[in-house]
C-alpha cells in the first residue's frame, strides 16, 4: 500500500514521490511488452525500453513538480518536438493513455490524483498528435 497525501503541495508529494514514479513508469512499459492491445504503442518504441523508462520517469519527476531531472539533462522537454520523428495518431494517443491508466492503477494512485492526471495525460497527448489517425 502506497502512503499518498491528498493534502501534499505538489503532484510529485502527493502520489508518493519517486518510488511511486518509478514504479508506474516500470509498469507502464512493462504493460506495453505484455498486452496485445498496446501493440502499435509498443512498436513505435523500438526494441530497448531502458532509455523510454529513465525519460519517461526524469519528465514525470519534474512534471509533477520533484526533482526536475529531465531538464538537468536535456534541457526544456521541447515535448511535441522530441516526439516528431514518431507516428502519433488518435490509436497511439489512446493506447498511451490507457496503458497509463492501467499502470496507475496497478500502482494504486490515489483515485483523485489519477482523474487529474488523466485529464492532464490526455491534454498532452492529443496535443502531441501528428497525424490525422
Amino acid at each position: 500500500m502506497q502512503i499518498q497525501d491528498p493534502n501534499a503541495k505538489t503532484p510529485f508529494e502527493w502520489i508518493g514521490g519517486e518510488p511511486v514514479i518509478r514504479q508506474m513508469v516500470d509498469r507502464f512499459y512493462d504493460l506495453m511488452d505484455l498486452e496485445p492491445g498496446y501493440a502499435e504503442l509498443r512498436a513505435a518504441h523500438g526494441t530497448d525500453l531502458d532509455k523510454a523508462r529513465d525519460h519517461l520517469f526524469w519528465f514525470l519527476c519534474g512534471w509533477m513538480g520533484g526533482p526536475d531531472y529531465f531538464v538537468e539533462r536535456f534541457g526544456h522537454p521541447r515535448l511535441r518536438a522530441r516526439h516528431m520523428p514518431f507516428k502519433i495518431g488518435i490509436l497511439e494517443r489512446d493506447q498511451w493513455l490507457a496503458c497509463m491508466d492501467q499502470a496507475m492503477g496497478d500502482a494504486a494512485i490515489d483515485p483523485v490524483l489519477r482523474e487529474r492526471l488523466k485529464t492532464s495525460f490526455f491534454q498532452t497527448a492529443d496535443w502531441m498528435r501528428n497525424v490525422g489517425t
